[in-house]
């Protein structure tokens, strides 16, 4: 039997009904202050609270070689040439051929996942980024990018979105006994949590909510990364992005502040904003950030959604590694909702900073591809569905 949180002013807290994709119908317990039943629920059923990541000290480390692979973004153009720019290999999928007739190939979807494998002398890691839509995209790509998931040392989300988290659980069953004991998944905090909907056009419903339980049972350890943290010795997560910039947040979805049989959020672990009342409109204080230090290149940083601004993001990367020059942004920048006068200023934004390249994906939008490749034509790069980034020091 579920244990419901309680209050002093009522035994009786109120409920709200909720459809989640992946865990079937939920009552959500929702309220604000945190109470002994609360803390009990959460020692129960979702065991202890977040382990906490190891905090970046110093400058981020320098890594010989980046090789960041889109697994899953919107589109895939399978007849684009492959091409050489200076220390940056781009390689396009194309299609999965053999000695038989295709029975497969990649899946594209309106969601993002990537790989990156990076080296350091002998040393190699291999960490996923956000994880897409559906666990079918996701099980289906690596299988045919050859993602061997035995070999992944980390897992990063970036946001509490089911276009970024959605495949995660079904990839996680589906390579049970496979993966390494204890994986950590970062997150930005506990709003990755929360149950959602989707509020903003072109349709209004459901956008689901991560199955806690499912990640015990898997046997991942779910790693707090609020402030700036090392992963898998390699790279670093930038904590939770502050508001530094021009940049304003647009909020097409609503949290759900709850927590019930294995899935939601615990109000007593989100800000006293976030919790002050039952169904909150999205800030994504808990999004983040992922980048990696390449050796006299500068930063290569991956803003996934960029919910919280782009600039935003490469700022708070640049405080946090103690590193000035972007080698390469890419993700989505989560431009498309924005009119064409706030998509130029974050293009002039990014010619300030004057990264080496910029690759646009998922949520960013042609206004600003168009706009973008005009005033950066050098810089601004392609890549789809399966194509692999590689960067040499």
């Amino acid at each position: 039997m579920a244990v419901e949180h309680s209050s002093p002013s009522s035994l009786r807290p109120s409920r709200r009904q909720f459809f989640c994709d992946e865990v079937g119908r939920r009552q959500f317990v929702c309220g604000g202050g945190a109470g002994i039943l609360s803390v009990i629920l959460a020692t129960l059923l979702a065991g202890s609270k977040p382990a906490r990541a190891e905090a970046v000290t110093g400058s981020a480390p320098e890594l010989d070689r980046i090789a960041v692979r889109i697994v899953t973004d919107s589109y895939q153009f399978a007849v684009a040439p492959s091409r050489k720019l200076p220390n940056l290999d781009i390689q396009h999928f194309g299609w999965g051929l053999s000695d038989k007739p295709p029975g497969r190939t990649l899946v594209s979807e309106f969601g993002l996942a990537m790989q990156v494998e990076s080296r350091r002398g002998n040393e190699t890691r291999n960490i996923l980024v956000d994880f897409g839509f559906t666990p079918e995209a996701l099980r289906n790509n690596t299988g045919l990018l050859g993602i061997d998931p035995a070999a992944i040392d980390a897992l990063v989300l970036s946001h509490g979105h089911q276009d970024h988290f959605g495949g995660l659980v079904g990839f996680l069953q589906a390579h049970s006994g496979k993966l390494k004991r204890k994986l950590p998944l970062f997150v930005g905090g506990e709003g990755c949590f929360c149950a959602r909907q989707w509020t903003a056009p072109p349709v209004r419903g459901n956008f689901g909510v991560i199955d806690r339980k499912a990640l015990e049972e898997a046997d991942v350890v779910v790693t707090s990364t609020e402030r700036p943290a090392l992963v898998a010795d390699h790279g670093l997560t930038t904590g939770q992005i502050s508001q530094r910039s021009f940049e304003k947040v647009l909020s097409p979805s609503a949290m759900t502040i709850g927590f019930d049989r294995g899935v939601g959020c615990y109000p007593e672990r989100l800000s006293e904003a976030e919790r002050s009342a039952a169904i909150v409109p999205d800030q994504f204080q808990h999004e983040i950030a992922t980048a990696f230090n390449l050796k006299g290149r500068g930063l290569i940083v991956l803003t996934s959604c960029s919910h919280r601004g782009v600039v935003n993001a490469i700022k708070q990367v640049q405080a946090a590694s103690g590193v000035e020059k972007i080698h390469a942004v890419i993700g989505g920048f989560h431009l498309a909702p924005y009119p064409e006068d706030y998509v130029r200023e974050t293009v002039k934004a990014l010619q300030e900073i004057d990264p080496t390249y910029v690759v646009p994906l998922h949520c960013t939008g042609e206004p600003f591809y168009e706009i973008a490749r005009a005033a950066m034509p050098a810089k601004v790069l392609r890549a789809y569905t399966g194509t692999r980034l590689v960067f040499e020091a």
